[in-house]
């Protein structure tokens, strides 16, 4: 997809000291690109020069000077006048302020694009300074984690004055908020929020039943139950949140739709997305937490086993085709689409998107809110998107036969299009398709990729201890012959305070599915699911269960943890 990275600055001059030769350089350059991090941080990370003898070639290939960020007072540097998003986009640090001149500290002097964005915002004469990169990656860490760290020590003061942000939905709905202006009912509802977000859930649910009403978070995918407030509160719980989510308080008999941005620091803030749906004993209300940093995890934190990254870079650097995601609600498939996004988000690529709704906001992407009411459909986006000089197009969910065709036409001629389907593997995705009506001809010239995943439970590091599992158990469970016969160290979950019951985290486990010569003619063929992964196993493809095994075997998850989120 992009050209072949030429050697120059401080690359031709690690070639012309000896220190690397012209192909690792060459190869540095562009997995640092396809990774989205810097070259002097790529070497560095990779183990391949030190972050000092880097510095050093760079201070007299730039003429620039070198500063020990050991030295370095964090409460004494003028952070707050720069952007967390720039620090972390352009992983430079201010360092000092003298006058109107701003000096920042980068780890690749080529970087010039750091200093121009520092400049602009801050009206400041700006000014690089070289520094180590490892130290740089700890400095900028400890900034963020003292942000956070200071957010979390005042959650618990003044719950009714959190600033919540005005939101793009509809300023015109029905709300009346005369009768809820209860304090306890604010102070209850902010707590809960904040909660949430300090646990690291992806969801609450607010639940009236008849004679009690109950609160849950799902925390690494499992729901618990944290707060029993008086059913008496129940109307109000639901009219507060209705209200901050600019939903119609008065309408109760029909499911609405609304979203909450929560300010928690100057730059950043939290989106939740709201449902409410009336039952029985009153409305239940379920909110999404919306991670806008998930995207920017990076795909080495996803959890892919090493050649079904390559498979996935592989399938992002082609010009055309289609990459498909599936797996059930809430595996991270949005995650995943939007890692390869932000891979493919340079200033020479037109990115459009259609989901419902938008779930991270990544700037460089169009983005656009499918709205069924208003004739905003999937299909509808996607034409538009055709006549908008596409290069990449996501769709957020093929779920019909038009939607399908277009997104399929759409990867036959000249566009990379991304989107997810809802199957429990790879290859009852290509079956789901031709059950749609697509002709299977289509679909072997524009599928290129088929992603299958799940997420399951991470062990906690601190906690896990060792399991002992019979030989015979393990043959039951799928494990090989030669895994068996390798006495892996398997682990259990245990518990500790800084985990929850032996899990911490999730990682993801998937079946990374290319479309073959022979998976192709099979297609054609008009063969089964099942003739499809006969044949995706022959090519080598790992299944989920057996991708699942490869984590327990590395110690990430337990046996227990992969029987609750695959099957054999």
């Amino acid at each position: 997809m992009s050209a072949t990275p030429k050697l120059s600055g401080l690359s031709r001059k690690l070639v012309k000291d000896g220190l690397l030769d012209e192909g690792k350089a060459i190869n540095a350059l562009k997995s640092a690109r396809e990774a989205k991090v810097t070259f002097t941080q790529y070497l560095v990370d990779n183990n391949i020069l030190t972050a000092k003898k880097i510095a050093m070639e760079a201070s007299v290939e730039f003429g620039l000077p070198i500063f020990d960020l050991d030295a370095l007072d964090l409460e004494a540097t003028p952070r707050d006048i720069v952007d967390d998003k720039l620090i972390q986009k352009h992983h430079a640090v201010p360092l000092f302020k003298r006058g109107n001149r701003l000096y920042i500290g980068i780890s690749d002097p080529t970087n010039l694009a750091a200093v121009d964005d520092i400049k602009f915002q801050t009206s400041s004469n700006t000014e690089a300074v070289l520094v180590e990169a490892d130290k740089l990656s700890k400095i900028i860490e400890k900034m963020l984690e003292e942000e956070d760290q200071n957010f979390n020590e005042g959650l618990d003061e003044d719950l009714e004055e959190l600033e919540f942000a005005e939101t793009d939905e509809d300023p015109n709905a029905a709300v009346d908020d005369s009768n809820i202006d209860d304090t306890p009912v604010v102070r209850f509802v902010n707590k809960i929020l904040l909660d949430a977000i300090k646990k690291g859930a992806s969801d609450l649910h607010f639940e009236p039943y008849e004679k009690r009403y109950r609160v849950r978070l799902r925390i690494d995918g499992v729901l618990r139950e944290v707060a029993s407030p008086p059913i008496a509160m129940s109307m109000k719980l639901a009219a507060r949140i209705k209200v901050m989510s600019k939903m119609d308080t008065a309408e109760k008999r029909v499911p609405q739709d609304g979203r909450i941005k929560l300010k928690i620091s100057k730059n950043k803030a939290i989106d939740f997305r709201v449902n409410t749906c009336p039952t029985l004993f009153g409305e239940k209300v379920v909110m999404r937490i919306l991670d806008p940093g998930s995207a920017s995890l990076g795909i080495d934190m996803l959890g892919y086993e090493e050649d079904q990254k390559e498979l996935y870079l592989h399938a992002l650097a082609n010009p055309y085709g289609m990459i498909l995601v599936t797996g059930p609600t809430g595996s991270g498939k949005t995650v995943s689409l939007y890692t390869g996004l932000n891979i493919l988000n340079t200033e020479d690529t037109n990115i459009s998107t259609a989901e419902d709704p938008v779930e991270i906001n990544l700037e460089g992407i169009n983005q656009v809110n499918v709205n069924e009411k208003v004739g905003l459909t999937f299909d509808a986006a996607l034409r538009a998107f055709l006549r908008q000089d596409p290069d990449i197009i996501m769709v957020g969910e093929i779920r019909d036969l038009k939607t399908a065709e277009i997104a399929i036409k759409a990867a036959q001629t000249g566009h990379m299009v991304m989107s997810t389907l809802h199957t429990n593997d790879a290859p009852l995705t290509l079956a789901r398709l031709v059950n749609m009506g697509v002709p299977p001809f289509n679909i072997a010239a524009a599928v290129n990729l088929i992603i299958a995943q799940r997420l399951a439970r991470r062990l906690c590091e601190k906690c896990k201890t060792i399991d002992d599992i019979p030989k015979t158990a393990l043959e039951e469970e799928g494990f090989t012959a030669e895994q068996i016969k390798a006495k892996p160290t398997l682990y259990k979950a245990s518990g500790c305070d800084a985990c929850d019951k032996g899990y911490k985290g999730r990682v993801g486990i998937y079946q990374v599915m290319p479309i073959s010569e022979e998976i192709g003619r099979i297609i054609m063929n008009e063969g089964t699911a099942i003739d499809v992964a006969d044949q995706a196993r022959k090519d080598g493809v790992k299944n989920l269960r057996e991708s699942a095994i490869i984590k327990v075997i590395s110690g990430v998850t337990s046996l227990e943890e992969i029987n609750r989120v695959t099957k054999d």
